[in-house]
């Protein structure tokens, strides 16, 4: 008998393309996308649900497939609050989720070509959703809280069983367009439904006893409330970043050059490293298949052995039951040839009696003729008479001795037959017991090492979403640097051409002129030097509240500009040579 029962698993191309779409929303550098369309599922992966949670995507794609519902048992639908575009078409969902309402993200809402009867009533908490597709279902009505869908500009509800629409969805001010069959309405009227979305609106702020206005007036202040200080800032935090910046750049070239190059062997030596995890995770994965199948196939040795070992079993008792089968039938023609015996006696008791009854007449007529008298014979005949009847009475009594004893024999037998089955039946169904419990400790023990594969794989999992997390930081920042060192390179070759435009041709005496550029260019970079306060500016980057200082540089700088060691100035911070140090 099969130990595990088995349900209907997609195709090798479903799940090749499920494993793959995982997989290419894990990599480092993927969109903000999961699309695990068209793979034949017939509920979410709990992987899915994991993946939108940890790496905080925005669109899920889910159409065209077999779900049933959409959350499974073990999950959340908080797993999807980052996401903003959720599609649901071409699927077999009766029902949504009663805290939908918890997508609070969620701006489009592709629900097309599957069974909803009903929409739950936490749908008007989506306050963000712009766009409602539940077009090719089977709803009758929708929610009063359809309401609080307070941006919601497109709504299709097209090849429904809808008959009227609920009058709040007037207070739906966003709202542009609205598709739905005019002819099936009975409320608005067909007339009215036809004549589009804005004379339906122009009807249910009537029917409300409220004033229409169109969408636009609604729409346009929102986007410019929400850009309108936001600029400002951004060009005052511009402007503050690029003077610190200024202050900044000619004393962390150099460094930057040498943690250019150390962040370049760090991401060789980490992208080495993740290579080797994966490799070891794809060994160990190929390791635990090759553990369960092994254990699987011992299972089904043990399985068939005991198995074999019951049919065994079996066939030894058939043989002791035909035996004893047999025996019956030899102690039943036994008796029968007793009974046999027992009659023949019997039917040559009663010859022996016709035969005492002729010799008791001849005797008679022998006593006649010896005139003997008629009172000894009468005595004669009566003791012939009684030891008759007392050898019949002998011969009855050892009948009935002999049939009490077979009845004992038989039920004796009859008994013995009964208790050996019985201990029989007892021991096949202890072998039985045993055979289950053996079955019960090989499924628990193949659930628990299950149980223990999901908990690695999913520590592997959260291990590797972690390392592709700190790889794209160190990518972002390598970015930034890179970019800051392109913008100081560009400066200090504006620096160079000013320098070289105001330098003269031919080398003289230093001028007035140069004495003073050459004061103004020491005053400038000890001030570079001796300050080392700058008020922190949030978003200022990675060195923000901070000047770095290569002191071999600035020596040379301030000795060529200002013909003494800077050592000798008592405000001077000394420090191991190319070291940063913070001022």
């Amino acid at each position: 008998m099969p130990l595990f029962s088995r349900k209907k698993k997609p195709s090798d191309d479903a799940r090749k393309r499920l494993e793959y779409q995982l997989c290419l929303a894990k990599e480092a550098g993927a969109d903000d996308t999961l699309d695990i369309s068209r793979c034949e599922l017939s509920e979410v992966p709990y992987g899915a649900f994991a993946t939108c949670k940890v790496l905080q995507k925005k669109v899920l794609i889910i159409h065209t497939n077999n779900l049933t519902s959409l959350v499974p048992k073990s999950c959340s639908l908080l797993s999807l609050s980052t996401v903003k575009v959720l599609d649901l078409h071409n699927n077999q969902l009766t029902s949504l989720p009663a805290d939908i309402g918890q997508l609070t993200a969620l701006q489009v809402l592709n629900l097309e070509r599957n069974l909803l009867k009903s929409l739950p009533q936490s749908i008007g908490d989506l306050a963000q959703l712009q766009l409602l597709n539940v077009k090719g279902n089977k709803l009758k009505e929708l929610p009063s809280t359809v309401s609080g869908l307070r941006s919601l500009r497109s709504l299709d509800v097209s090849g429904n069983v809808l008959q009227e629409l609920p009058r709040v969805l007037a207070h739906v001010r966003t709202l542009q367009t609205l598709a739905l069959d005019a002819s099936s309405m009975t409320y608005p009227s067909p007339e009215i439904c036809s004549a589009g979305t804005e004379a339906i609106q122009q009807f249910l702020c009537k029917e409300c006893g409220i004033a229409y206005y169109p969408p636009s007036q609604y729409l346009l202040p929102e986007l410019e409330g929400n850009g309108g200080g936001s600029s400002v800032d951004g060009v005052d935090r511009t402007v503050h970043k690029y003077l610190q910046e200024a202050r900044e750049w000619q004393n962390k070239f150099s460094e930057y050059e040498k943690r250019k190059e150390q962040k370049m062997q760090e991401k060789l030596e980490f992208e080495r490293r993740l290579d080797m995890g994966q490799r070891e995770h794809a060994l160990l994965v190929q390791q635990l298949h090759s553990q369960k199948d092994e254990m699987l196939q011992t299972v089904r040795e043990d399985q068939q052995r005991l198995e074999e070992g019951l049919t065994k079993h079996q066939r030894y008792l058939e043989g002791e039951r035909l035996k004893l089968l047999q025996q019956l039938k030899l102690t039943e023609q036994g008796i029968a040839s007793r009974i046999h015996k027992l009659l023949e006696d019997n039917q040559r008791q009663k010859q022996s009696s016709d035969i005492l009854k002729s010799l008791e007449n001849e005797r008679i007529r022998m006593e006649q003729l010896m005139a003997i008298t008629q009172e000894e014979t009468e005595q004669l005949r009566r003791r012939e008479v009684a030891s008759a009847m007392q050898q019949m009475l002998a011969e009855t009594y050892k009948n009935k001795l002999l049939q009490v004893t077979y009845e004992s024999r038989r039920q004796d037998l009859v008994s013995q037959a009964c208790s050996s089955l019985a201990e029989m039946d007892q021991k096949f169904q202890q072998i039985l017991d045993w055979q289950q419990l053996d079955q019960n400790k090989a499924v628990s023990q193949i659930l628990q090492q299950i149980e223990m594969q999901k908990a690695a794989f999913e520590a592997l999992q959260v291990k590797k979403d972690l390392m592709h997390r700190q790889i794209r930081n160190q990518i972002k920042l390598i970015e930034t640097e890179l970019l800051q060192l392109t913008q100081l390179e560009l400066k200090r070759q504006e620096l160079d051409t000013e320098t070289l435009q105001v330098r003269p041709p031919v080398q003289s005496a230093p001028s007035q002129y140069q004495g003073r550029v050459l004061s103004q260019s020491r005053h400038t970079a000890w001030e570079v030097l001796t300050r080392g306060r700058i008020a922190p500016e949030p978003g200022a980057g990675p060195f923000r509240g901070k000047i770095w200082v290569v002191l071999p540089d600035l020596t040379q700088l301030l000795c060529g500009v200002g013909g003494h060691r800077v050592k000798d100035h008592p405000e001077f911070v000394q420090g191991r040579p190319g070291r940063p140090r913070q001022v």
